[in-house]
C-alpha cells in the first residue's frame, strides 16, 4: 500500500511540474511587456529595466521558467546578495561566505497588476471557492445519492422515470446556464420569498468598515454548480446498485427473507460504492473549471473570478499560481480516491498487495 502510495505521489508530482514548464512557456513566450502593465506606458527605462532584471524577464524564456521554479521550491541555494531573499519567508540551513541554504515557503512573486503578494490573493480566493465547491458537492452527494437509491429500489417505476427524465434534463444544463436560470428566479423573481442576494462575495464590509462573512451568498452559487453533479452522481448510483442487485448473493439474500434495507446497507451499498467515488472525485475536481462560469455570473469573488481578471490583464504570476493550485487540488483529489478504493474495497487492497510482492521479487 505505502509503495502505491509513493508510486501515485510521484506521478502527481511530475504532472504537476509538466503542467507549470509548458504553462509557463506558454505565458512567458506571449508577445506581451509585464512591466509596462505594471508601471504604464509612460514609465521611464529605468524603472522598466530594475523591474524586468529583478523577475528575469531579460533573459531567455528559459532562465525565466528556471527561476520561476526556485520561486516555488521549498528548499533553496542562493547568493547572500540576491534580491529576492527581500521577498521570501525563510530559514537558514547553512550559510557560507557568499552563499546561504534555505528553507522556505513557496514564493508566487507578486501581482503585476496592483504589486500585492500572490499568496494573499489566493488565500483569500481559495476559501471561497473551497466552501463553494464544498457545499454544492454536499448538495450534488446528499441528493443525487437519495434520488440514485430510490430510482434503484422503485426500478421500472414511475418514480424511476420520473428521476431519470428529470437528472438527464440537469446534467444536458451547462453551468453558466444553470446559474443565470437560478439567479433569475431565486434572486430576482422570487426574491420576496427566498430573501437570498442575486450577486456578492462572500466577504463584504458593513457600515463601520467590519469585515462580514455573508452565509447567505453561497446558496445561488451552490446549488448552480452542483446540479450538474446531482444528475451524475444519481445515475451512476442507480446503476451501480442495479448492478451489483443482480448478483446471486443480493438475490440469495433477498430469497432467505433478509430487510430490503439490511440487505442494501450491508450487501448492495459497500459493493457499489467505488463507481460512486470515481464519479464523486471526476466531478468535485471538474467543479472548479465549472465554478469559474458561476463566479462570474453571480460576482464571486473566488478563484475562478481571480483567474479571469489575471488572464484579462496579463498578470503573470496570479495566471500561474491559479494554474499551479488548480492543478494541485486534482492531482490531490485522485491520490485520494485511489487510497479510498483500497480501503473500501478488498480486492482493491489484494490487488495492491500482489503488485508489491511481485515488485519486491
Amino acid at each position: 500500500m505505502s509503495l502505491f502510495l509513493l508510486k501515485k505521489i510521484l506521478i502527481g508530482f511530475i504532472s504537476l511540474i509538466a503542467v507549470i514548464l509548458s504553462i509557463s512557456l506558454i505565458i512567458y513566450m506571449a508577445p506581451v511587456d509585464p512591466a509596462r502593465i505594471q508601471f504604464g506606458q509612460r514609465a521611464d527605462p529605468e524603472t522598466i529595466n530594475q523591474l524586468k532584471k529583478k523577475f528575469y524577464l531579460d533573459q531567455p524564456y528559459y532562465i525565466q521558467v528556471y527561476r520561476y521554479l526556485e520561486d516555488l521550491s521549498c528548499i533553496q541555494y542562493l547568493h547572500n546578495s540576491d534580491p529576492r531573499l527581500e521577498e521570501y519567508s525563510f530559514q537558514t540551513i547553512f550559510q557560507s561566505n557568499n552563499n546561504k541554504l534555505i528553507v522556505k515557503w513557496p514564493f508566487f512573486r507578486r501581482s503585476y497588476v496592483n504589486g500585492e503578494l500572490v499568496s494573499d490573493l489566493l488565500k483569500t480566493a481559495m476559501i471561497s471557492t473551497g466552501l463553494l465547491g464544498l457545499f454544492a458537492m454536499l448538495f450534488a452527494l446528499i441528493i443525487g445519492l437519495i434520488s440514485g437509491t430510490l430510482a434503484a429500489v422503485y426500478f421500472g417505476t414511475w418514480i424511476d422515470s420520473v428521476i431519470t427524465m428529470t437528472t438527464t434534463f440537469f446534467y444536458a444544463i451547462p453551468s453558466y446556464i444553470s446559474a443565470v436560470i437560478i439567479a433569475m428566479l431565486l434572486g430576482y423573481y422570487l426574491v420576496e420569498y427566498t430573501h437570498l442576494p442575486l450577486q456578492g462575495s462572500l466577504y463584504s464590509l458593513d457600515d463601520f468598515g467590519n469585515e462580514v462573512f455573508n452565509w447567505d451568498r453561497l446558496v445561488l452559487p451552490s446549488l448552480a454548480l452542483g446540479l450538474r453533479p446531482v444528475a451524475m452522481i444519481a445515475q451512476m448510483t442507480r446503476a451501480s446498485l442495479l448492478e451489483v442487485r443482480s448478483k446471486e448473493y443480493v438475490r440469495t439474500a433477498i430469497s432467505l427473507g433478509s430487510n430490503t434495507f439490511r440487505v442494501l446497507i450491508k450487501h448492495i451499498y459497500p459493493n457499489a460504492m467505488n463507481p460512486i467515488i470515481t464519479t464523486l472525485s471526476g466531478w468535485f475536481a471538474s467543479l472548479l473549471s465549472g465554478a469559474f462560469f458561476v463566479e462570474f455570473v453571480f460576482n464571486f469573488r473566488g478563484l475562478g473570478d481571480l483567474t479571469i481578471q489575471a488572464l484579462s490583464q496579463f498578470d503573470i504570476p496570479v495566471v500561474l499560481a491559479c494554474c499551479i493550485v488548480t492543478v494541485c487540488i486534482f492531482v490531490t483529489i485522485n491520490i485520494l480516491a485511489d487510497v479510498i478504493y483500497a480501503w473500501l474495497d478488498p480486492r482493491v487492497k489484494i490487488c495492491l498487495l500482489y503488485t508489491s510482492d511481485a515488485a519486491d521479487e
